[in-house]
This record gives structure tokens, C-alpha cells and sequence, in this order.
């Protein structure tokens, strides 16, 4: 049996580096289309061509990171992962990504596409659990 401790950092390391990948992909994909298709289709259209892209990217990530770490098929770490995952890309998306356009979080939710903004917002529920579904037997 592993320790706590052990099981404890493999599972942030895990979260971190599912973070990192997606977070990354995101940033790329984010950049292309403020500046290359919003003003081509405009914001909606844009995000929400900009989606089944990234779940894609997230169940590539997941897998990968739960291979890679080697997260045992056990539910409540897998979606440990995928919740510290969660967890920093909102603390990402609510200081940095708003500090950087001047928004508070209320400007924020306010200004969201009110179609797109909740494909967004289901798809980072979807991001959190994505883990759990890599391999599907349990124990």
C-alpha cells in the first residue's frame, strides 16, 4: 500500500501537469482566435468553434498524464486530479486573464457570450472530470 504522502504529491502532480498541458494548448488556441477569428465570425462563433477543440485537448491531456504519472483507476484520484486541474485554471482565468484585460470578475461573467460563455463553463466541468473516465475500471 503507498504511503499518504506519496499518493498525496503523484496526485497534485498529476493536477498540475493535466493543468499545465491544457492551460498551454489554451493559451495558443485563445491567441489565434482574438486575433485571427473573432474579427472574422465574431466572439460566439468563435468560442464555440474554439471548443470541441479543446475537449479534444482534454482528453488527449488526460490520458497522457494518467499514463504518464500513472494514476491508479481509483475514483476519487482521478477526479482529485481533475479538480486541482480545475481549481488552477480558475485561479489562472480570475486573477491573471482578468488583471490582464482590467476586469473584475463580475465584468467578467457579465461580458461573456451568454451561448458560448456556458459551453465554456460546461467544458471546464467536463475538464475536471475528464480523468475519471481514462480506462474506466475501477477499484
Amino acid at each position: 500500500m503507498a504511503k499518504a504522502g506519496s499518493i498525496m504529491k503523484e496526485t497534485l502532480k498529476a493536477g498540475v501537469l493535466y493543468f499545465v498541458l491544457v492551460f498551454a494548448a489554451g493559451f495558443v488556441l485563445g491567441t489565434i482566435r482574438t486575433l485571427c477569428v473573432v474579427p472574422r465570425l465574431g466572439v460566439r462563433t468563435a468560442e464555440l468553434m474554439e471548443a470541441p477543440i479543446m475537449l479534444g485537448v482534454s482528453i488527449l491531456a488526460a490520458q497522457w498524464v494518467v499514463r504518464r504519472v500513472g494514476i491508479p483507476p481509483v475514483l476519487s484520484r482521478r477526479l482529485a486530479a481533475g479538480c486541482i486541474a480545475l481549481g488552477l485554471m480558475l485561479l489562472v482565468e480570475f486573477t491573471v486573464v482578468l488583471w490582464i484585460r482590467g476586469l473584475t470578475i463580475q465584468g467578467y461573467l457579465e461580458a461573456r457570450d451568454p451561448v458560448s460563455g456556458t459551453v465554456y463553463f460546461v467544458t471546464l466541468g467536463v475538464f475536471a472530470v475528464m480523468p475519471i473516465f481514462i480506462g474506466r475500471r475501477w477499484t
